[in-house]
């Protein structure tokens, strides 16, 4: 479970470079694009990750965001177990940044109960090689401290923190964020972070 006590701060990564990756899921998974009623088992998992006050509020959410007339359902990705029960998902999706549209990654998450399988990454990876064949770079996330598990997941797949640069109508929070992950994480970890770190 995710330690919301950590403080949240904006926290901006972007990617310039990415290669087409190989997904490796265990057999009893697989990846697949939205299907009608995959709403509600979103709703599901993001209320249990405490990121709606209810899950009618997460599935509102959902449909305004990502099932309007423009939106693309092939870029909405669920992850789900051989019975057909989503256990994760992952969003490829355009932003705004000075009102010039930009390339994002939204809400990956996996069930608490299924992970530590490298279904994250799977996810994530299957994601990024959506935004690899469309040509799509550069590449954006928007998150916070409390999620640094995820966060050295992008740092590996090629995504830099960011000192001053963002999208949408985030403020970058690049020092407050900092400040909190050299808390949390390892000498190594942080190291990383910080030496990758981009203007």
């Amino acid at each position: 479970m995710l330690d919301r006590t950590i403080p949240f701060y904006n926290t901006i990564l972007r990617c310039e470079k990415y290669d087409l990756k190989k997904i490796m899921l265990p057999e009893e998974y697989q990846i697949v694009s939205y299907k009608s009623g995959f709403e509600k088992d979103w709703a599901d998992l993001e209320f249990a990750a405490g990121d709606f006050e209810s899950k009618r509020e997460a599935t509102e959410y959902f449909c305004s965001k990502y099932l309007s007339d423009d939106g693309c359902t092939d870029d909405l990705l669920f992850l789900v177990e051989s019975t057909g029960k989503v256990i994760g998902s992952c969003i490829s999706w355009t932003d705004d940044k000075n009102g010039v549209p930009v390339n994002s990654l939204h809400w990956l998450i996996v069930r608490e109960d299924h992970q530590g399988k490298g279904l994250g990454r799977s996810l994530c990876i299957a994601t990024m090689n959506r935004f690899y064949q469309k040509g799509c770079r550069p590449i954006y996330i928007h998150t916070q401290p409390w999620s640094w598990k995820a966060i050295m997941l992008y740092n590996s797949l090629g995504f830099r923190i960011q000192k001053t640069d963002t999208f949408s109508s985030y403020s970058n929070q690049y020092t407050e964020a900092m400040s909190t992950l050299k808390n949390i994480l390892s000498l190594e970890q942080y190291s990383i972070l910080e030496e990758k770190a981009e203007e």
